[in-house]
């Protein structure tokens, strides 16, 4: 063979396989830059990752439940609390001095039967029981007048019984309010809500052009309703 051809061919493939191995060293740099970046990615910190610690209505429930305004401390309604244990409180308070007044006209109405049926009247010892009567009772039993003394008693227990059915209902009350606060706790409140008409092109087995009423009722979102031609 011609030294002249054999010299060109040598140097044609040493021209290829320079510009191969150029090219492959091109595609190691780029694959390695690739990797890289996807590294870097991979080393920020993901939004995901960052979770706010979400308000528990679950757990109001259960506060307000086991002790009244536990809940609504839970939920930060400090301005509640006054109102929670006043809705409460008065019927503790009227249970308890309706029942005290229930069992003085209760021992007044025993004093008070012991004198009417006793033939000699007060006695020495009726005498001390009446003065363990309550002084706005001691008149009536004195005088035998149980059926003024069972009418005061039953309105007593009345009134003690209606005390014990609000202090359950605003209890019940204290608790679905801590938990109606919770479950609107995390609810946006934006006074950005926007009203937009935009064109728009719904896909279907053929394109068909119509609207799009777009309400957007919380920061950076929307939602789109199209209505066709």
């Amino acid at each position: 063979m011609n030294p002249v051809n054999l010299f060109i061919i040598f140097c044609i493939v040493l021209f290829q396989t320079t510009a191969n191995a150029q090219q492959k060293d091109s595609l190691i740099i780029k694959s390695d830059s690739v990797t890289l970046h996807q590294k870097g990615k991979d080393s920020l910190p993901k939004k995901d990752s960052i979770v706010k610690k979400k308000h528990d209505p679950h757990k109001a429930t259960l506060y307000s439940a086991i002790l009244p305004g536990a809940g609504q401390i839970y939920n930060k309604k400090y301005w509640k609390l006054p109102l929670v244990y006043a809705a409460i409180g008065i019927p503790a308070y009227t249970y308890f001095y309706n029942k005290t007044w229930y069992k003085k006209c209760q021992y007044a109405f025993a004093v008070a039967v012991t004198i009417a049926s006793s033939p000699n009247g007060i006695s020495g010892s009726t005498q001390d029981s009446l003065n363990s009567v309550d002084p706005k009772l001691q008149g009536l039993a004195g005088a035998g007048a149980t059926n003024q003394i069972i009418n005061y008693r039953n309105e007593f227990r009345k009134d003690q019984d209606y005390s014990a059915l609000f202090f359950l209902i605003f209890w019940g009350l204290n608790i679905v309010d801590a938990t109606v606060d919770a479950h609107l706790k995390d609810f946006n409140v934006n006074d950005d809500l926007s009203f937009r008409i935009k064109p728009a092109i719904i896909p279907g087995p053929g394109y068909i052009t119509g609207i799009s009423l777009v309400f957007d009722i919380h920061k950076g979102k929307s939602k789109l309703i199209d209505i066709g031609n």
